[in-house]
């Protein structure tokens, strides 16, 4: 069966390992979507998230933005409320906002709270832990500086978190964003994780990376040619 046009323009060699320069510049070719697609990293990893002192999780600022419009959902009151809003949160409460997402709504892609409303967030731990979006210290969603962490939400900040087969997902811009940029973004990414690297993790640590448009096939980047520490 012959393939159509656009099947042959996405063609990708399944087996040649690339540059990532080289790979990014595929990735982007292949955005033929009529939307502007995500450019995804996949990163696999020489760890076991199963065991404790092998889980990777974190949060990176990637330096050229996602170029995704995050809204913010806040747990606070008062003073701190108020805080929120003005740094741009499209959702904040306390009691209401537990209701609301108890209700079924969860209108928001990112989730901090102040340290004294986790007693009241902590009965959503099953809505909002499969989601991925409970807050937590370690990854400064919950904090007093409501207003720095929103603004670092909107700006460019991404969580990470190993899947259970040792994979890293995570978007590092849009096709339509210039190379270098995707570039700048994907070192800073990769930087945060190897960083990571936990001290229960043994053998090689970067195993294999490709990357995507949101559509299209995943290009095989040699892990040899990312620069790591």
């Amino acid at each position: 069966m012959a393939l159509s046009k656009k099947q042959k323009a996405l063609t990708v060699d399944t087996i040649k390992l690339h540059g990532v320069d080289e790979a990014i510049g595929i990735a982007k070719t292949n955005a033929t979507a009529k939307f502007d697609e995500t450019i995804e990293v996949a990163l696999n990893l020489g760890v076991d998230p199963r065991h404790a002192d092998q889980m990777v999780r974190g949060v990176v600022t990637l330096p050229k933005g996602t170029g995704k419009d995050v809204r913010v959902g806040v747990f606070a009151r008062g003073a701190k409320a108020d805080e929120a809003r003005a740094a741009g949160a499209e959702v904040v409460g306390a009691e209401d906002l537990l209701e609301t997402i108890q209700g079924g709504t969860v209108d928001f892609d990112r989730c901090i709270a102040t340290p004294d409303m986790m007693g009241l967030v902590g009965r959503l731990g099953k809505i909002l832990g499969p989601k991925g979006l409970m807050p937590n210290p370690k990854l400064g969603t919950v904090t007093m500086n409501v207003g720095e962490a929103v603004k670092a939400a909107k700006g460019g900040q991404v969580e990470y978190r190993v899947e259970k087969a040792g994979i890293i997902h995570s978007g590092i811009g849009k096709a339509s964003f210039p190379a270098e940029d995707l570039r700048a973004n994907f070192d800073a990414l990769v930087d945060a994780i190897v960083k990571a690297k936990p001290s229960g993790a043994k053998g090689k640590y970067l195993k294999k990376v490709a990357i995507s448009s949101s559509m299209g096939p995943g290009v095989k980047i040699d892990p040899a040619e990312v620069s790591i520490a």
